[in-house]
């Protein structure tokens, strides 16, 4: 995601929205690029967590506790970065808890992308580009779809294939068992896909 954002030919000064923002890890790669940057979270420890790390980098990021796009209703961006909870999960019909929230993401690995799908193309100006990190398992073509039918321009624009790390070895056999894993799988696959909003 990061290698997304550094191809992004955004002049100093653009509006950012970075939601899931974590540690702030890429709300901070995008102060230091001189743009002005909002960063989103529904976990207090992480907004915390992203508001030591700014002060320490001493770079001006505005950080908000909330869910997705609600803390910041109503405002336009011109790139806005989602990494999203995207893992498919076991019983994935309740709303996950504490730390499971950064990764569980119901049944189908889609409960907040599709909100993202939804919700961010009209937090977007014209020209302005949503980025969204999903892993291969929770259907990036749908999510590419969504986004066109939402009038905006939408690609998978980068692949890398890593480990499983130790949420998908937790649930390795159930994604088999469920076909979202072949026998002989064993890297996970993440997309960025970006879209753009037309001017």
């Amino acid at each position: 995601m990061a290698g997304a954002l550094a191809d992004e030919p955004l002049p100093p000064g653009a509006e950012v929205l970075d939601v899931g923002t974590g540690t702030g890890a890429l709300a901070l790669e995008a102060a230091r690029r001189g743009f002005r940057v909002t960063a989103v979270d529904v976990s207090w420890s992480a907004v915390w967590a992203a508001r030591l790390n700014a002060r320490l980098a001493g770079l001006p990021v505005r950080i908000r506790h909330g869910n997705l796009f609600e803390p910041v209703r109503g405002e336009s961006y011109d790139l806005v970065l989602a990494n999203p909870p995207y893992v498919p999960t076991p019983g994935g019909r309740r709303a996950p808890r504490g730390a499971a929230r950064a990764w569980d993401a119901g049944g189908d690995g889609r409960l907040v992308v599709d909100r993202i799908c939804r919700e961010a193309p009209g937090l977007l100006r014209p020209g302005g580009v949503l980025l969204v990190v999903q892993s291969a398992l929770s259907a990036p073509d749908l999510t590419v779809g969504q986004l066109r039918a939402a009038g905006l321009k939408a690609a998978v624009t980068r692949r890398h294939r890593i480990a499983f790390g130790p949420v998908l070895r937790g649930r390795e056999r159930w994604l088999r068992e469920r076909g979202l894993l072949s026998e002989a799988e064993d890297k996970e696959e993440l997309v960025v896909v970006r879209a753009e909003l037309p001017v």
